[in-house]
């Protein structure tokens, strides 16, 4: 996959970078005309998404007030949820990065956006262990890395499964992972109330395995667990939105 011949190096400002060199140099090094790009695209999204879907999200602050690398992982309900997300957290210039399926990359101008905007490819279905290397660099760089581990839009909570990939990556880079949940997004209506809520991240010193696997086990199932929580609170809190 290349753009260009890559750099290894600073990367450029117009031409002569790979899309290896977007997913492995930090955000903040991108280019500043791919930045002030998709600074643009964001500020549009942001006015546009709120206007035909109205969304919120609770305790932002928990997501925006904390500096660390991390892990965050969300139920998927369209394809508004990476939207407000990456829309909060850039707006307030916290570096996020999103996996996306590298069926994407099929679709040339969905790589070349990607890769300007943070996301990067996993291959799914394998053990991606590139992927898992790559993420564990951003964390350690101190970027957020956005994943959903359904692995794909959930329209009835009887179909949800989730896959524990996002476990590995936070744990190589001993990163905390945070719970996001939503609700409204799964039949998006004009003028629709989105809501979402961010939980506490999940601290490793916290669970109570002290064995590698063991705790990557635990952390797998607590991280949806804690993302199904914040769900179903949302909904107690606004009936009959789904």
């Amino acid at each position: 996959m290349s753009e260009g011949n890559g750099t290894g190096g600073r990367m450029r400002a117009f031409a002569g970078n790979s899309y290896d060199d977007y997913y492995d140099h930090d955000l903040r090094e991108h280019p500043l005309p791919g930045r002030l790009f998709i600074g643009a695209v964001v500020a549009i999204l942001n006015v546009l998404t709120r206007l035909l879907w109205p969304w919120r999200i609770e305790h932002v602050e928990r997501l925006t007030g904390d500096p660390r690398g991390r892990v965050l992982i969300m139920n998927h309900e369209s394809m508004l949820d990476p939207v407000a997300v990456v829309v909060t957290l850039w707006r307030a210039h916290v570096p996020v990065r999103i996996v996306y399926k590298s069926e994407f990359d099929k679709i040339g101008p969905a790589t070349w956006l990607f890769s300007r905007a943070g996301g990067f490819p996993v291959e799914r279905g394998t053990a991606d262990m590139k992927t898992v290397r790559r993420a564990r660099a951003m964390l350690m760089r101190g970027e957020c890395v956005l994943i959903y581990p359904e692995g794909t839009r959930v329209r009835d909570d009887a179909d949800q499964r989730s896959h524990g990939g996002y476990a590995i990556m936070a744990q190589l880079a001993k990163a905390p992972v945070q719970p996001i949940a939503i609700i409204g997004a799964r039949d998006l209506r004009l003028r629709g109330r989105v809501y979402m809520d961010v939980g506490e991240p999940i601290e490793w010193g916290e669970l109570t395995a002290t064995k590698r696997k063991e705790q990557l086990a635990e952390m797998e199932r607590t991280g949806m667990e804690r993302v199904y929580e914040l769900r179903d609170r949302l909904r107690l809190e606004h009936p009959g939105v789904e």
